[in-house]
């Protein structure tokens, strides 16, 4: 489900309006508790926050234009996703998510890129903020150069 909009606002307008209340808790949230060096914005159409050229000039080795994404929120076809990069470039942090998620009592859709939430209306939004929060933008460029396909030609 791509929705072209160049900002939040734009986005969220877009997406029914029956997820508008947790998309907003879900930035909310990620705003409240991420580190210094990282930036909102859109990024492959979603809401995300990344490490911007200013921090990483190197940007993200798919497409080196965009800045290394971090987290990206959507609104997909039958649910919301929490795309956290974090969780998937780093062994310690996607077994404690796992860890952390089973102690909510709610189950777990986990995919190979995202965390997918078919009901809304009981996000576990403290663990969110507490994935985000326990990931500085140094520690996330570290994993990320340490996991990182080596570039073609070097």
């Amino acid at each position: 489900m791509v929705i072209a909009a160049s900002s939040f606002e734009e986005y969220i307008a877009q997406i029914p309006e029956e997820r508008h209340s947790a998309f907003r808790a879900l930035r909310d949230v990620i705003n409240a508790n991420i580190n210094p060096g990282f930036e909102e914005g859109m990024q492959y159409s979603f809401p995300s926050w990344y490490v911007p050229h200013s921090v990483f000039p190197d940007g993200y080795h798919c497409d080196p234009k965009q800045p290394l994404p971090f987290v990206s929120i959507a609104s997909q076809k039958h649910f919301i996703a929490f795309y956290g990069c974090m969780l998937y470039n780093s062994t310690d942090n996607y077994n404690w998510f796992v860890e952390e998620y089973a102690k909510t009592g709610l189950k777990l859709d986990m995919g190979k890129s995202c965390v997918r939430f078919k009901k809304w209306d009981n996000l576990p939004l403290d663990l969110i903020g507490e994935s985000v929060r326990r990931v500085t933008a140094e520690a996330f460029i570290a994993d990320y150069l340490q996991h990182r396909p080596t570039p073609k030609g070097k």
